[in-house]
């Protein structure tokens, strides 16, 4: 299983998200949204820019950590609790 995020530095939350991710244990590559060639490659891909997306194997998702969240539980197999 792969795990992307898009993410910029400020947005808190990518911040919930990474550290919801590191408690499970789930590993994951991250790529700046503030650099304009993965905005470029967000938007072409995805069809938005907005921080953060969460990509699993060939699920995306965006919106909030809280709107994300239960989408992610089911993509990784998890137990959904904070």
């Amino acid at each position: 299983m792969t795990v992307t995020l898009y993410t910029t530095p400020t947005c808190p939350d990518c911040k919930a998200l990474k550290a919801w991710l590191a408690q499970k244990g789930v590993q994951y590559q991250e790529k700046d949204l503030t650099d304009p060639k993965v905005q470029d490659e967000a938007k072409a891909r995805y069809g938005v820019r907005v921080a953060p997306i969460s990509v699993v194997d060939e699920h995306f998702f965006y919106g909030t950590f809280d709107q994300q969240r239960p989408r992610l539980v089911r993509a990784l197999g998890l137990k959904d609790s904070l």
